[in-house]
């Protein structure tokens, strides 16, 4: 899967998209073709996954704690499970936070891995199994939806509101992962973040085909500080405007920005020349959870960088407050009922 969307999937389709139709025409097909394929592997416990249409971040990992804190509730002992994009380790492993570095497993691993047990491997099979020898009794996939590995009992796709799905195309024409009708007919319910209308289309097709669309808004988390306050703010991220729509919202005033690809490992320029910037100045730093992840652990430069730089926690606010417990619910009620079925 492509790292890095480049910036023309999310404007207008233009020639570029149009020059590559042909390869992304076969890549939709091909892609079809996979998420058609019956899903050979069920396990003995329900699994959710929280996946997007396109290539890039639209709020799965945050959704993901969501739901993983609603399970906690429920006294359940919930397990996330990870390819561990971005990290070096290519085994099943259990992501340990106090020992792991995101280098070996993976950014957003370490941030799951913080709410609960979180397992990465490259075999979706292999780690989901990993999960339940150690004891979860929900999985939550962070990603993965259009995989045909495992059976999943309840598909949630989450959308930005902002961005929607770019041009349309599918990879590599634009951010598309899979035709969206085929996307629309294995998915149990897409979740809408965010006020804006990129996203409306998407959901009247949703409304149209039975799928309930429920709400959700990003909300920073202890970020008062920084009202009224000049930064510096930093991002890799697979859309650094969200994380600046965000310091707005809470009072930031953004002095100077840097953006950097999806997942990327700041090298020790590009650290000093954010410290340098902030300090000629006089800028608070700033960053993600995500970002700050990739420092911690670090030596020298870097660990000044970690220092010095606010971190901005955001969690996944449904409109609903009670949804994660139903989508927990509705899983589970489906695995039962597969369970059953296989018994039969």
């Amino acid at each position: 899967m492509v790292s890095e969307a480049p910036p023309f999937w999310w404007t207008k389709m233009d020639w570029r998209a149009r020059c590559l139709q042909p390869v992304a025409f076969v890549y939709g097909r091909i892609a079809a073709s996979l998420m058609n394929r019956r899903r050979r592997h069920a396990l003995a416990v329900p699994v959710i996954c929280v996946g997007n249409f396109t290539v890039g971040g639209a709020g799965k990992t945050p959704t993901a704690i969501a739901i993983a804190r609603a399970a906690k509730a429920k006294g359940l002992k919930p397990g996330f499970l990870s390819r561990g994009y971005g990290g070096s380790l290519d085994v099943t492993t259990v992501v340990d936070p106090q020992h792991h570095r995101s280098s070996a497993v993976g950014d957003e691993p370490l941030l799951l891995a913080r709410e609960a047990l979180t397992v990465i491997s490259r075999r979706r099979v292999a780690g989901a199994e990993r999960l339940v020898a150690e004891g979860v009794d929900l999985i939550i996939m962070d990603d993965g939806f259009q995989s045909a590995r495992l059976k999943v009992d309840f598909a949630l796709i989450v959308i930005d509101t902002i961005r929607g799905i770019g041009n349309g195309c599918t990879v590599p024409a634009g951010p598309v992962r899979a035709p969206i009708r085929t996307q629309m007919r294995h998915l149990d319910a897409i979740l809408k973040v965010g006020s804006g209308n990129a996203a409306d289309a998407l959901v009247r097709q949703a409304s149209r085909a039975g799928k309930p669309v429920l709400v959700a808004n990003v909300k920073p988390r202890d970020a008062h500080d920084l009202k009224g306050k000049p930064v510096l703010a930093y991002a890799g991220i697979a859309d650094p405007g969200k994380f600046y729509r965000t310091l707005e919202d809470v009072g930031a005033v953004i002095t100077d920005r840097q953006g950097f690809p999806d997942h990327h490992h700041l090298a020790d320029d590009e650290i000093v020349d954010l410290l340098q910037r902030a300090q000629k100045q006089g800028l608070q730093l700033v960053t993600t959870a995500k970002d700050h992840v990739r420092l911690t652990g670090g030596h020298g430069e870097a660990a000044r960088l970690a220092e010095q730089s606010v971190v901005v926690e955001i969690d996944m606010a449904f409109d609903d407050p009670n949804a994660p417990a139903q989508i927990i619910d509705k899983a589970s009620a489906a695995c039962r009922a597969r369970k059953l079925a296989a018994k039969a």
